[in-house]
């Protein structure tokens, strides 16, 4: 049985903590935790004890990483922690001998982007990416529509992504909204779409130009909406009491409490930031074109501070279109904004009023609606317990290539860099101009 560690406590942890406690406990054991907040850590003991019954595993600061290595042998290390830190993990990692499993954006820049890959080449360890939207039935449907030539070569698509006040707004909430952390939403969230695409359509990225700012979060955008009252973060504000877009974090919610607030005091990171204070630096609004190496071209958008959560993406070919359609979060209750309550994916208000979500429509044709078993929508539309599976047991026969490598990772995350720095120069980007294979 294959031994892990987990570096990185915060919240995405959980999925793979609880996996190798439960479901895949047979299939992996978990031997340590390797974090710089040692309440996080003690937090994810005490949870695998009370709900796993698992005995507490050795836990380790983020300097000890060498340390924990040399004591307990994993054969893999999976990395959950700040994107800006996943090269350094997944890097030593390899240099010690094991294995590496990351999750998304492999990494946040070119330069770090380089250093994985030529870690690659020169220790010759395997790294998996994890990206579990490829593995969601929905998205699986879509590939096997257009692998199979239903609507002939792929010329164009047009891919929308919208983020809700709810989910968007997060991101402005915590160490996602400095862009040294993740390298912005472009790389941070779209590293997910730009992998879809890729995977969809079998290509890579070539050319990238981007537009981008920081339009509705932010204290100078509440003061051109005529606010006048602000604070810094939620817990103890009367202001932040009124404000619809503050987290506000109930003392029974044990993974806030435990991972968060109880453990700020250690390294003074606080969870629920102001969305309307000084100090973002990533941008709330996204527009991209991308030609692919396969000559396909691509308008992208990405906006964070929409009235509903989901995607449409659009793929025209030389003999016909399809349309995708998913809605994760029809609407927000403003009195409630975390009392949510997301449907089936293909619900807007009501179970009587579905929407098709695949619609193929080829030349001299009526539309006609795809159907696909839905299955078990929980975990990113039903994608991370299947991803799960790819990872600590890999044994079906995978047609489609759902399983993602560092290639993967690195042509995700790249499309994303390279937006960021047409963003800065507002010139076309070429990724081969970026990184070395």
């Amino acid at each position: 049985m294959k031994k892990y560690v987990v570096v990185g406590t915060g919240g995405r942890s959980s999925m793979f903590i609880r996996a190798l406690c439960g479901d895949f406990k047979e299939h992996g054991q978990l031997v340590a935790f390797c974090d710089p907040n040692q309440a996080r850590m003690d937090y994810y003991n005490n949870l695998i004890k009370e709900e796993y019954d698992h005995a507490p595993v050795p836990t380790y600061a983020h300097y000890d990483f060498d340390r924990m290595i040399a004591e307990q042998k994993p054969d893999a290390v999976i990395v959950t922690s700040v994107d800006r830190t996943h090269h350094s993990y997944i890097c030593r990692a390899m240099e010690l001998g094991c294995d590496a499993i990351t999750e998304k954006p492999m990494t946040t820049d070119a330069e770090k982007c380089q250093q994985i890959i030529d870690c690659i080449g020169k220790t010759g360890r395997d790294l998996k990416v994890c990206f579990n939207y490829r593995y969601a039935p929905r998205n699986t449907k879509v590939k096997e529509v257009l692998k199979a030539g239903t609507i002939g070569e792929i010329i164009s698509i047009h891919f929308e992504w919208l983020l809700d006040t709810s989910h968007g707004a997060d991101y402005f909430r915590r160490w996602h909204r400095d862009k040294r952390n993740n390298g912005g939403l472009l790389v941070h969230k779209s590293t997910h779409h730009f992998d879809l695409i890729n995977w969809w359509i079998n290509s890579v990225p070539e050319t990238v130009f981007a537009m981008g700012d920081l339009r509705f979060y932010g204290k100078d955008n509440a003061e051109a909406r005529g606010v006048r009252e602000f604070y810094q973060r939620c817990r103890g504000s009367e202001i932040a009491a009124k404000d619809p877009f503050a987290l506000k974090i109930n003392p029974d919610n044990k993974a806030l409490m435990g991972l968060y607030f109880n453990a700020e005091h250690l390294d003074g990171y606080y969870r629920d930031r102001s969305v309307f204070s000084d100090g973002i630096s990533i941008e709330d609004t996204m527009s991209v074109m991308i030609r692919y190496r396969n000559k396909v071209n691509m308008t992208y958008s990405l906006n964070a501070f929409c009235p509903w959560e989901g995607y449409r993406v659009v793929f025209n070919g030389n003999a016909g279109r399809l349309e995708y359609n998913v809605v994760e979060t029809p609407f927000l209750d403003r009195e409630q904004p975390d009392n949510l309550v997301i449907p089936g994916m293909r619900e807007i208000e009501d179970k009587t009023n579905l929407i098709p979500e695949i619609i193929v429509q080829q030349l001299w044709g009526k539309p006609k609606v795809v159907e696909y078993e839905q299955g078990d929508t929980s975990g990113h539309g039903g994608g991370d317990a299947r991803l799960l599976g790819d990872i600590f047991v890999g044994d079906r026969e995978d047609t489609l290539g759902h399983a993602a490598g560092y290639l993967d990772g690195a042509y995700s995350c790249l499309s994303g860099i390279a937006a960021n720095e047409s963003m800065k120069t507002g010139m076309p980007v070429k990724v081969a101009d970026l990184v070395k294979f």
